[in-house]
């Protein structure tokens, strides 16, 4: 066996219907959803929100409401009826946030990141913390897969940009592989949108499903790099501040 074939793997799943073809495989998932969810935790966790709950269904949502909880719904890019917030970054900074438990569901993150729970360490990861992020797993050097969390199990853009920037800081960093195409190709996309990826992205679905919901503010927000240098980790269930 080969130096290089000894370096842990990193790749890249693009969606979570894909996501049992890796299974097994890795030490270490970063959920990635760029807008808005995984970009709201990170925003949530930095301003002081002690715990956030990632539930898959509005159901699970309503159940924890009904027990007191403070409690997020969004499906579709707009909050659910009987909620008072969804997945807008700003709705996780205001200052009644912090040092809560709050519960959240999401058309597609909060489920990608209970998919990926199955692998022994789940952080969270979007454009906000990406430097931060891949510093850090650069140190643990283990096998890692990017969960892009997509659109109703489809392929999108931005999480794939995302995570392409996480995988070229980590092989440029000479302590990984990467085997899969699905990988180099993230590789190549972020490559090609880095100089201007508010321009790259202009035309992507999710941007303009926002842009139709007036929610530019969020976008522009999101897709903004390194402004919250966090890492969301999960719990038991619970996505709390690594400390690092």
């Amino acid at each position: 066996m080969t130096k290089q074939e000894t370096r842990p793997l990193v790749e890249i799943c693009f969606t979570p219907h894909d996501f049992e073809l890796y299974a097994g495989q890795y030490e270490i998932a970063v959920v990635i959803d760029v807008l808005r969810a995984t970009s709201a935790i990170c925003a949530g966790i930095h301003n002081g929100v002690e715990k956030i709950i990632p539930v898959s269904t509005i159901e699970e949502a309503q159940a924890y409401k009904a027990q007191g909880y403070l409690c997020g719904a969004e499906r579709n890019g707009q909050i659910v009826d009987g909620f008072d917030f969804g997945n807008s970054p700003f709705a996780f900074m205001e200052p009644h946030m912090t040092g809560r438990t709050i519960v959240l569901t999401t058309t597609n993150g909060t489920r990608a990141i209970n998919i990926a729970s199955k692998v022994p360490t789940v952080v969270i990861g979007s454009l906000l913390n990406l430097d931060c992020l891949s510093q850090w797993l650069i140190a643990q050097g283990k096998p890692t897969i990017m969960l892009c969390s997509g659109w109703k199990d489809k392929f999108n853009l931005e999480d794939t940009i995302c995570a392409g920037a996480l995988v070229d800081a980590m092989l440029a960093s000479g302590r990984f592989r990467a085997e899969e195409d699905s990988t180099i190709a993230a590789k190549f996309i972020f490559r090609s949108a880095k100089q201007n990826i508010f321009a790259f992205l202009k035309a992507s679905s999710h941007r303009r499903r926002l842009r139709k919901l007036n929610l530019n503010r969020d976008v522009d927000f999101c897709l903004t790099p390194n402004t919250r240098p966090v890492i969301p980790l999960l719990q038991q269930g619970e996505l709390v501040k690594m400390k690092l």
